[in-house]
């Protein structure tokens, strides 16, 4: 018998259905051993050794692994081909069999283990590699245990000065601080942001055109006054605006120019986990994390019918390197169904420009082009089929022709006593679909006809238009703008975009407004300030990046891991205990006190920090337990007692919500602000969203779109 080994049940269920009654495919669910919660777990004077430790939940595991292991005549190790897959692998014949041979040489030396990899788990693949066994990758390894240690020794060592320094349950992290730093940045540049009115003019033309003829409209925006053009964003002065439309009023105009262009679209690379988590937030707003998910499932495998086989190549790599015959099965598909005016002479290769990137590693494509969206509809659920159809038609149009469109830009000008205007507009015709045809998420929506004119052709202006505008502040982090940004600092690698924003959110960092951005909370933002303060490298974009080099050389073999660790935590480690000589809990966050009395002893309360803001507590804590939360009142009796009044609260989980001040004694609570009125239904109160006014009673259907109030 031989033994597979792979990380989840539901990868084993697809593998065992690639191999024959000769294989036993068993899952270790994830990682077999780990440093321990309690305790640091690092042999800091001794060459920073990890003291691993087998966790609780996988004990089970591990004695059904052993043995499984003992009647296997082969034991085969099909974990991921990325760093936490190798150091599984690694862990696993720690377990099992503790010999260092077994370990360096499982291939040459003909021994018990044998280390497979694949990126799509397919028959073809799966067979493939049982053929082509190959060593522990030991450098893969050492950057993995690597990066483990530095982000263990930043963690447990770091958070317990903000525990002292500020309170307990805060942390600290090697990446996720400065992405922390970022959210928090970007919130002060939108707090200093004043914004300014500016207007935008628009023409409507008409044609001059034969009596009883219908006259064609034509718009353009003005971009140019005395052939000077308009600095962005706009004309500043209302003033302004109503000169210039005065001296336009009853005014023709003539069409400078006509220029028509052909203009290329080509079509992106295939996806890679960054891009991918950046497009699936843009086109249906999944978090980074439910995409992982997503496409998690769509690699391990769905069953169509005929056992499970997996969808997708593995979804944690940068690479937008597609092997030679995912290339060819692409063509074929094309041919088949499109045909050749949809097809490319040679296959398109795109080459991603980091130095660190793994061309031996794929990009996320489909495993077969022929498994349309509409032939495995019926076995996914609605968002499996979402990211799949993403996926499988974004690497199919990467192997498609450019789309061709049409670009005519026009010109009017206006030539009045007072001033020379011209107005521009361009028009965008499709000659080509191109790859289009199978991806419409980038096809331009502007897409339209353009107007029967000709050079010199006189037109009348007959409407001119003004529009008032505010410039507007730099846009909030989301989930696809925050992955972009940390790819581009070099911050995290494909495996930790969806963690770091997790823990973002667990920790009470930030929340999420109405459109789902990050927004960092009081506490956040007086974690980062702590830490741009005084630990200015943990928190320095170019200082991460640089770590993260290094952890990518270690993985390449060409940088020790033990010195990279010691580079990093020497002067880390001088620092912190100066930190806690230097700096006291008031420099930090300073109490203040109140004029209110402790309800208890009598003692002035004061104003302190927890995790989910500012609160109330008596100045002899802890000897008085006494805390009480603060809340934003707002003018309205509850609607429901019609005695307490309706306070502003913050849930656990940061979120903001309205309630009435005698709870529990009165239990109403709801995200939106009430109006103060009744339910003409239920007689519960109503509450107020963006759009309409609806009942708090989740029971009752009662809505009344805000329109309709006027």
């Amino acid at each position: 018998m031989n033994l597979v080994i792979v990380e989840s049940p539901a990868k084993a269920k697809t593998i065992s259905n690639f191999l024959g009654k000769d294989f036993k495919v068993v899952a270790s669910y994830g990682h077999v051993r780990d440093l321990p919660k309690s305790k640091l777990g690092i042999d800091i004077e001794n060459n920073f050794i990890p003291q691993y430790i087998i966790p609780v939940r996988a004990r089970k595991t591990v004695n059904q692994l052993k043995k499984l292991s003992q009647g296997a005549q082969t034991i085969i190790l099909a974990t991921d081909e990325d760093r936490e897959g190798e150091a599984i692998a690694f862990h696993l014949i720690s377990i099992l069999e503790p010999d260092e041979k077994q370990i360096r040489k499982p291939k040459t030396q003909n021994l018990k283990f044998q280390r497979i990899a694949f990126h799509e788990i397919t028959k073809t693949a799966i067979e493939n590699a049982l053929k082509n066994p190959r060593d522990i990758n030991l450098n893969l390894v050492n950057a993995q245990q690597a990066r483990r240690i530095l982000d263990r020794l930043v963690g447990y060592e770091l958070s317990p000065f903000l525990w002292k320094k500020i309170f307990r349950g805060l942390s600290a992290g090697r990446v996720q601080s400065p992405a922390l730093r970022l959210i928090v940045e970007r919130e002060e540049e939108r707090n200093c942001f004043k914004e300014e009115k500016y207007y935008t003019i628009t023409a409507s033309f008409s044609k001059i055109e034969n009596e009883g003829v219908k006259s064609q409209i034509i718009e353009a925006e003005l971009y140019k006054i005395n052939n000077e053009l308009i600095l962005r964003p706009g004309i500043k002065s209302k003033e302004e605006v109503s000169k210039i439309k005065k001296d336009l009023k009853n005014q023709n105009a003539s069409v400078l120019e006509i220029e028509t262009k052909e203009a290329k679209r080509h079509p992106a690379p295939p996806f890679t986990t960054s891009t991918l988590q950046q497009s699936a937030w843009q086109i249906f707003h999944f978090p980074a994390k439910k995409t992982m998910y997503l496409a998690q499932l769509l690699y391990e495998g769905k069953d169509l019918g005929q056992g499970p086989e997996g969808l997708i190549t593995y979804m944690r790599t940068d690479s937008t390197n597609v092997s030679p015959l995912a290339l060819k099965a692409a063509h074929n598909f094309l041919i088949e169904n499109f045909g050749k005016d949809y097809t490319l002479s040679q296959p398109r290769i795109f080459k991603k420009q980091s130095r660190l990137t793994q061309e031996a590693h794929e990009a996320i494509r489909t495993t077969n082009p022929f498994y349309t969206p509409e032939r495995v509809k019926k076995y996914l659920t609605k968002d499996e089929l979402s990211l799949y159809t993403l996926i499988w038609s974004r690497f199919l149009a990467s192997q498609m022709p450019p789309a061709i469109l049409e670009k005519t830009t026009i010109v009017l000008e206006s030539q009045t006593k007072n001033s020379r205007y011209s107005f521009k507009n361009n028009y965008y015709h499709l000659s080509f679909d191109g790859f289009f045809r199978i991806y419409p998420y980038s096809k331009p929506s502007d897409i339209q006809e353009k107007p029967d004119l000709t050079p010199q052709e006189e037109v009348k202006i007959v409407k001119i238009t003004s529009k008032e505008h505010l410039t507007q502040p730099p846009p909030r982090y989301n989930d696809a703008s925050l992955v972009k940004t940390l790819e581009n600092f070099g911050i995290g690698r494909p495996s930790t975009y969806a963690p770091i924003i997790s823990v973002l959110e667990q920790r009470g960092y930030v929340i999420r407004d109405k459109n789902k951005s990050f927004v960092p909370t009081e506490v956040g933002t007086l974690v980062n300030d702590v830490l741009t303060k005084h630990f200015p490298s943990i928190v320095d974009y170019e200082f991460t990046s640089k770590v993260e080099e290094k952890l990518d050389q270690i993985a390449e073999g060409k940088l020790d891991w033990v010195e990279t660790i010691r580079e990093f935590y020497e002067p880390f480690r001088d620092n912190l205990e100066r930190k806690y000589e230097e700096v006291s809990k008031e420099d930090i966050a300073p109490l203040i006190e109140t004029e209110e009395e402790c309800p208890k002893c009598g003692n002035k309360l004061i104003i302190k920090l927890g995790r989910f803001g500012k609160f109330l507590a008596c100045s002899k804590w802890p000897e008085c337990d006494f805390t009480k939360s603060i809340n934003e009142e707002i003018s309205m009796k509850c609607p429901q007692c019609k005695t307490g009044d309706i306070v502003k609260k913050r849930s656990k989980k940061g979120q903001m919500f309205y309630a009435c001040s005698r709870w529990p004694e009165c239990d109403f609570s709801s995200s939106y602000k009430p109006t103060g009125e009744q339910c003409p239904r239920c007689g519960k109160p109503l509450v107020e969203t963006k759009t309409k006014t609806k009942c708090s009673n989740r029971k009752c259907d009662y809505e009344k779109l805000k329109e309709e109030n006027n």
